[in-house]
């Protein structure tokens, strides 16, 4: 059966199981990644199915399992890391921008790393420090990496196709809030480029744009919208570097209004990019400022007051009046 509905944490072991099998060079590590089959499930059975030599537990040391991936990249595996969680990459940010990131361009092109880092990331979980942050600029920021993010399990499962594929090292950002959320995944559906933007409602007066946990909330948001007469766009991102800023202005050149949203502070977020360069290429398009929708700039709080640190519905919808206001 081509189609099939699954959740997008399965849509990922099902990727992860598909690339396993057509390509002997393809490893996972990662804390836990074996036995207990992640901390989420995400790699549940694919240890028992294909052994200890592909599926690797590793110690808790996160620059020790990237410097390892490096390695193996270098003698020409494929492998696909796990870091448990979104705050744990930090001990291994070192090896990721002083060498992962770097070694192509150091080598004059001789030399290829496709290692796929997989971290799941964000809110929405009631977790504790550490373990909801959304540190995705930190990484696009970074010259040689490429970094995406699906928001539905259909993406999950072909985005992870491609990035294994990639001879490019991909950091790949799963939100772990949509990992129990169903949609359809066509296995045979011939997917688009990795980086390229998506249209997932068509509007004509405001463009939401988005990647990753949020554009689910920019759905709900343009649902609500629509109630009261607005017919607002939504653009899922996909990819944070590149960017497919082409699609974002040909969206924007169509409503002539762009409000950006995700979970990462505003400061010095993915929206002030897209806000600077679709003020630059749409000046006399826009008929407001682009505006962004993001958490606060200050660290992840307690569980208990997460629902007022995420961007939500009525977020959204304040800074969409706010836009159709110009």
């Amino acid at each position: 059966m081509a189609a099939e509905k699954m959740a997008l944490a399965k849509a990922i072991n099902e990727s992860l199981r598909t690339a396993l099998e057509s390509d002997p060079k393809v490893l996972i590590m990662g804390e836990d990644v074996g036995k207990l089959g992640g901390v989420f499930r995400v790699t549940d059975g694919l240890q028992k199915d294909f052994g200890e030599d592909r599926v690797i537990d590793t110690p808790l040391a996160e620059s020790g399992i990237v410097g390892t991936a490096i390695g193996l990249a270098l003698r020409g595996y494929r492998p696909v890391v796990e870091i448990q969680f979104d705050g744990f990459v930090f001990p291994a940010y070192d090896q990721i921008v002083t060498q992962l990131a770097k070694m192509h361009a150091r080598a004059l092109g001789k030399i290829k790393l496709p290692v796929v880092i997989r971290i799941p990331y964000g809110g929405g979980i009631g977790a504790v420090e550490h373990h909801s942050e959304s540190p995705e600029a930190l990484f696009a920021h970074v010259a040689g990496l490429k970094v995406v993010s699906p928001s539905n399990a259909h993406d999950a499962y072909w985005m992870m196709q491609q990035a294994i594929q990639s001879d490019d090292p991909v950091i790949f950002f799963e939100p772990k809030r949509r990992y129990w959320d169903k949609a359809e995944v066509n296995r045979e559906a011939i997917p688009g480029p990795l980086h390229r933007a998506r249209v997932v409602r068509e509007g004509s007066d405001l463009t939401l744009a988005a990647y990753g946990p949020m554009v689910k909330v920019c759905l709900e948001a343009a649902a609500a919208a629509q109630e009261e007469g607005k017919s607002l766009e939504v653009l899922d991102l996909r990819s944070m570097s590149p960017m497919d800023f082409d699609s974002i202005q040909a969206s924007v050149e169509k409503t002539r209004r762009l409000v950006v949203v995700h979970e990462a502070p505003v400061f010095l977020g993915t929206g002030s990019e897209i806000a600077a360069r679709i003020t630059e290429r749409c000046f006399y398009h826009l008929e407001a400022p682009v505006l962004r929708v993001g958490g606060y700039h200050a660290p992840y709080p307690p569980a208990r007051l997460e629902d007022e640190y995420l961007p939500g519905l009525d977020r959204v919808l304040d800074a969409v009046d706010r836009s159709l206001a110009f």
